[in-house]
């Protein structure tokens, strides 16, 4: 992680750097804030000088593909940067990937990504930017998709812009180079993402592109055509990886870790009260707004003494006020309360992970060691002596999907188990 300090990034210039205006420097500790890498930071900060002396705002550029109709958390980590920026008065593009959604992302992949048809894109591409609108202003965002001047370039174009890439450099990417070491095969459409995606940077003349660590490799390509256009070079701030609920893999809806910016809020607040005290501190670093010596000054009532769960309640609500309202923020808290009232359950209880989703509940308990048998496990759940999250279970045939689940055995056994796809 970057690290750098709110108040020392509102400070000097820093080393090499020219000596800038506060509203400069407002916005370099904006950009720092949570990023891992902001590259190249004296050529950010150039622009943002040359911006403020122009009157000109400069362009952000940010692109999703729709290889999924829902967005997460994990995406907001990202998008809150970029209505970070556009309070600044810059002007953000949200790009939608219609055409790269066709080839696939291959950036962490160990196998070639299956690609979508277009009818999947345009299902999944209707309900992207309403979702971002829940972060992004939507009066102040341009949203532009790279069909536009992707699908003009033709074969012609393509083997230009083609041209102005090696195979040496692609190989340079680490995802290819593995597969290629282990023999893993790698189809040649897969080095036309990163050329299609550097390419956007040059068809929206961006200033600056956003995306998540995975994503340098594709941002830095972007830079490269940029410069064989006869462009600036836009400068490249990529943002740490949100953590699943199960505190391992990253947040995905296909791992069942995810929490959905759209989902209904006592299933957000249900999911957020679920992740372990110590990856609340992630969440509250990468997804809070709260200023970090507010977060740095919770983490130290935490340490001496003060509930954690107090805290987490904290976060979850300011979370479900963002995408949905102060007010069923508040009832996601009684509605959560009452429920764990009922069942009684306690502060703090086993946690472990499972695979094999989806998994039959008689089977879930035995392995969580709740009951000692498989029978056990039936006599209790036909009883009602089975409830997960509060609920009273009687279903024996049961299967749980992947995703995290405060099950409860009778009155005084209980374990948090994350099931694992």
């Amino acid at each position: 992680m970057n690290g750098v300090n709110e108040g020392a990034a509102a400070g000097a210039a820093g080393p090499g750097l020219a000596p800038v205006s506060d509203r400069v420097r407002e916005a370099m500790a904006v950009s720092r804030r949570g990023c891992e890498e902001l590259l190249v930071e004296s050529e950010w900060q150039a622009k943002l000088v040359r911006s403020e002396a122009s009157g000109q705002p400069l362009r952000i550029k940010l692109g999703l593909d729709p290889t999924a109709p829902d967005l997460h958390l994990g995406h907001t980590v990202v998008l809150n940067k970029m209505r970070q920026l556009q309070d600044l008065g810059h002007t953000v593009i949200f790009l939608i990937g219609d055409f790269t959604a066709m080839i696939g992302d291959p950036s962490g992949r160990n196998s070639t990504r299956p690609p979508l048809t277009r009818e999947q894109i345009e299902e999944n591409a209707r309900t992207y930017f309403n979702q971002a609108s829940l972060v992004l202003d939507r009066d102040r965002t341009e949203i532009r998709y790279n069909s536009e001047w992707c699908d003009p370039l033709g074969a012609r174009g393509m083997i230009q812009l083609a041209s102005r890439h090696t195979v040496a450099r692609m190989m340079e990417r680490d995802d290819f180079s593995k597969r290629f070491r282990a023999g893993v095969p790698i189809s040649v459409h897969e080095f036309l993402y990163p050329l299609m995606q550097g390419y956007d940077s040059v068809a929206l003349r961006a200033d600056i592109e956003l995306g998540g660590t995975d994503q340098k490799f594709n941002l830095l390509v972007g830079r490269e055509l940029q410069r064989e256009y006869g462009q600036e070079p836009q400068c490249i701030l990529t943002m740490p990886l949100l953590e699943g609920l199960d505190g391992v893999e990253k947040m995905s809806k296909s791992k069942g870790n995810y929490v959905g910016i759209s989902e209904a809020p006592a299933e957000m607040f249900g999911k957020l009260m679920s992740i372990s005290d110590e990856l609340m501190w992630r969440y509250f670093e990468l997804v809070s707004f709260r200023p970090l010596a507010e977060i740095a000054g919770l983490r130290a009532e935490c340490a001496a003494g003060r509930n954690p769960r107090d805290v987490k309640v904290m976060l979850a609500q300011e979370i479900i006020t963002r995408f949905h309202s102060q007010a069923a923020a508040s009832q996601a808290l009684v509605n959560f309360e009452a429920r764990f009232r009922e069942g009684a359950i306690p502060e703090n209880i086993p946690e472990l992970s499972l695979s094999g989703a989806p998994l039959a509940l008689p089977a879930l308990l035995k392995q969580a060691g709740l009951v000692a048998s498989s029978s056990d496990a039936i006599r209790n759940i036909e009883q009602g002596g089975v409830r997960i999250d509060g609920a009273k279970v009687e279903d024996r045939g049961l299967k749980l999907g992947a995703g995290i689940y405060v099950v409860q055995v009778g009155k005084r056994r209980f374990a948090r188990v994350t099931v694992l796809a």
